[in-house]
């Protein structure tokens, strides 16, 4: 995942590590997608040995921002990554994948979603339908679970299975909506004033 996410963004434009970290953080902040230097400098040494990204210095004329790299990250802070040919293949190869990788987990499901408007029609209705069936299976569970031991619950670990399955069903209506506007062909709309439920 943390693979597809790196070659992503540096798709879209060369960066060093500290903003590649800060851009993760930022892209998929929502799907609680944490990173750190530990997991994010390993990558991408793979990524370069498999000729997918290069490294090298910034250009001449690039703007120094000392906001954008921190004090002490030293060399590395120096250091652009770029996507290769190979790389922009790698990642639309990652991207057409629709196993259940990209929809059981959260951080899987996440980066995959982050990409979508990169992803064909097609790949993404089956990730949408996968991860429905996910969330739906993860619903019935705690349903189940309220409803054979709720007296056995003391009240606030039952307050947290109903909140665990109120968030379920949330987004089981998130997902339907969106799998309704792939199969009309339309993407999603952003959310309005008029809107409470869908800008919470």
């Amino acid at each position: 995942m943390l693979e597809l996410a790196i070659l992503g963004l540096l798709h879209e434009s060369p960066m060093h590590g500290y903003e590649l970290r800060k851009q993760l953080t930022t892209k998929l902040g929502a799907f609680r997608f944490a990173i750190s230097y530990g997991s994010l400098y390993p990558t991408l040494r793979r990524l370069q040995a498999g000729g997918w990204i290069t490294e090298g210095a910034p250009p001449a004329d690039a703007p120094a921002n000392p906001e954008d790299v921190p004090l002490l990250t030293g060399k590395r802070g120096r250091v652009v990554y770029t996507i290769t040919a190979e790389g922009k293949e790698r990642f639309q190869e990652l991207l057409s994948a629709a196993g259940p990788e990209t929809y059981d987990s959260e951080a899987g499901f996440g980066v995959h979603f982050a990409f979508f408007a990169r992803t064909d029609p097609a790949t993404r209705l089956r990730i949408l339908e996968g991860r429905r069936r996910r969330v739906e299976e993860r619903r019935e569970g705690m349903r189940d679970v309220l409803g054979r031991a709720a007296e056995r619950l003391d009240a606030y670990t039952l307050e947290l299975q109903r909140h665990g399955l109120d968030a379920c069903e949330r987004e089981v209506r998130w997902l339907e909506e969106l799998i309704a506007n792939e199969r009309n062909g339309t993407t999603p709309q952003p959310p309005s004033a008029e809107d409470p439920e869908r800008s919470s």
